[in-house]
């Protein structure tokens, strides 16, 4: 690995500059840096396409999976497709941040195509943090596409964030869930410039007693711009709510777009959707402990996307 990859890493998947503890792959510049299986763990290519299947066992209890992917320089374009598959019972942190690096003018850009196949009353907290850094005029891009099934009683947490330096993103999440299966999603998002930020959820409800908990928080300063969609679909006794949280900065502007389908009489459904700029009070406040305008701002920022 090189320097850019190391420094991505500690940026998007905590690396501690040795090694990654348990199961790992670490992907840069669409080839393979590194990979370790566990006991419970088990990494190995697709045959069909660039990429690994993930095959997690019912006896691994809280380990922790790496996927990290990097890429350093202009003129990859990565294209990379995981497939998990998570057995009945198991209880699994994974770790999948990206991170873009160009100093030309050449783009440097990465797509990941995740599918997750949930088992039974498994468990499963999916972290994800994105970045893209360089001073060259090249644009940075992450396009992730994330396909989840959930069966029965399976629990899984998505928490997801773009830090800074993305210069366009469109993130697309499709979600299927069995009886008694619950899905938490966690979006935060943060663009600046003329960065571009699209979210488009599609959640389906089949399951008696399923649930989606979706809650998007983004900031658009500058002249950026972002789309946020989500259709949650009951079709059956269930509970499903989406949450859009906005802030305007600059000339930052955002379009947010919820969306409800009850296909059941017993379908419980809410959406909410606020945006708005940073109030003056606030900013007031912090300005009276000591702190700078930008400061404040900033700090108010920093706290809304924590």
């Amino acid at each position: 690995m090189d320097s850019i990859t190391e420094k991505l890493l500690g940026i998007v998947s905590d690396w501690k500059g040795a090694s990654f503890k348990g199961a790992y792959n670490i992907r840069e510049n669409s080839g393979c840096a590194g990979r370790q299986s566990s006991e419970n763990i088990k990494i190995e290519n697709k045959s069909d396409n660039p990429g690994i299947i993930i095959k997690i066992g019912s006896g691994a209890q809280k380990e922790t999976v790496y996927i990290p992917a990097c890429v350093t320089h202009g003129g990859v374009n990565d294209l990379v497709y995981n497939d998990f598959y998570v057995e009945e019972g198991a209880d699994v942190i994974i770790v999948a941040g990206c991170g873009v690096h160009s100093d030309d003018e050449e783009e440097a850009r990465h797509n990941g195509i995740h599918r997750f196949f949930v088992g039974k009353n498994a468990r499963v907290l999916y972290k994800e943090k994105h970045i893209g850094t360089g001073n060259g005029s090249g644009a940075k891009r992450i396009d992730p596409v994330t396909d989840v099934i959930m069966d029965e009683n399976s629990y899984m947490e998505m928490d997801t964030m773009q830090i800074s330096g993305v210069t366009s993103t469109n993130r697309l999440t499709t979600a299927k869930l069995g009886a008694g299966a619950k899905l938490v999603i966690r979006e935060r998002l943060l663009t600046d410039g003329d960065e571009t930020a699209k979210s488009d959820f599609s959640v389906s409800l089949d399951g008696e007693d399923s649930g989606v908990d979706l809650v998007s928080r983004s900031v658009a300063k500058g002249n950026s711009y972002q789309e946020y969609h989500s259709v949650i679909k009951g079709n059956c006794r269930c509970t499903g709510h989406s949450e859009c949280d906005a802030i305007l900065a600059d000339n930052g502007r955002v379009n947010a777009a919820p969306e409800l389908y009850a296909g059941n009489i017993d379908a419980s459904l809410i959406h909410e959707a606020a945006i708005g700029k940073i109030a003056g009070e606030q900013i007031i406040k912090l300005r009276t402990l000591g702190l700078t305008e930008e400061e404040a701002e900033q700090k108010i920022i920093d706290g809304f996307l924590k």
